[in-house]
């Protein structure tokens, strides 16, 4: 396995394999989210491969306004994938500090409307309804828009890192992720895999011992459109590892309504 540069390394499975070991008889939900699908690529079937090979669906993360039919059509029928709204275009709108479409620049209406706007966008681009689960860009949005999504008619709400609380809003669920191994801000590439390997350790420590809301799904989060090899090989080995043990799949269009 590869990592930044590209240097050939291999990864250190043991404190994943402790925290497994200590997890006990607790369910571990585990779910997936893929973020920015478009159209249908070569990487997009790589990604399907991949939830085949493991078992554990890709809850597709899909730009409404960018969304093709031929998107609609590839993924129509095909359980491996599982469409989800991922904010309207996919544009930053905040004037200062860190990204956001749905931050705090705009009025709520407007962010409100846009958000039911981008539900109904995405439906006549697949030619079937998505989940309607909000993934916003950048996984960021500002609080007051947690109320609005429930009223626009969503039943979830997905962003990064543990969640403080199930529900968002009310009526609204709240389905985070927690794992990227994208170096976003160095090489783009792998995140060191003994780095990512001790982070899940530790995320699953948190949750057995009341750190962290262990009921919530464990989300592993990807990018298919700029994945490298080492990013799916990694990615593929640490979905298979923690299916081996005691994760069981998680999936919005099932499971849902057990989040409660």
């Amino acid at each position: 396995m590869c990592a930044g540069g590209g240097r050939r390394v291999t990864p250190d499975w043991s404190p994943l394999d402790r925290a497994l070991e200590s997890w006990g008889d607790a369910p571990l939900p585990l779910w997936w989210r893929d973020d920015d699908a478009v159209e249908p690529t070569p990487a997009l079937e790589r990604l399907g491969e991949m939830s085949q090979s493991t078992g554990l669906p890709v809850h597709l993360a899909i730009i409404p306004a960018g969304a093709t039919r031929a998107l609609g059509e590839r993924i129509a029928g095909d359980d491996r994938f599982l469409p989800l709204v991922h904010g309207w275009v996919h544009e930053n709108h905040e004037h200062e500090g860190k990204k956001s479409e749905f931050g705090v620049a705009r009025p709520l209406e407007v962010r409100q409307g846009q958000a039911a706007q981008a539900f109904v966008r995405l439906e006549q681009a697949l030619g079937h309804p998505p989940l309607p689960v909000f993934v916003p860009p950048w996984n960021r949005i500002a609080d007051d828009m947690a109320p609005a999504l429930a009223g626009a008619g969503y039943r979830a709400l997905s962003t990064f890192t543990p969640r403080e609380a199930p529900m968002a809003a009310e009526g609204l669920h709240r389905i985070n992720t927690h794992l990227d191994p994208i170096d976003w801000k160095g090489t783009r590439g792998l995140v060191d895999p003994d780095r990512l390997i001790r982070q899940v350790a530790a995320d699953l420590d948190d949750r057995r011992e009341g750190r962290t809301d262990a009921a919530e799904p464990y989300g592993i989060l990807t990018h298919h459109l700029v994945h490298d090899d080492a990013l799916w090989e990694f990615t593929g080995a640490l979905i298979g590892r923690l299916l081996s043990g005691p994760a069981t799949p998680w999936r919005a269009d099932r499971d849902l309504e057990d989040e409660a």
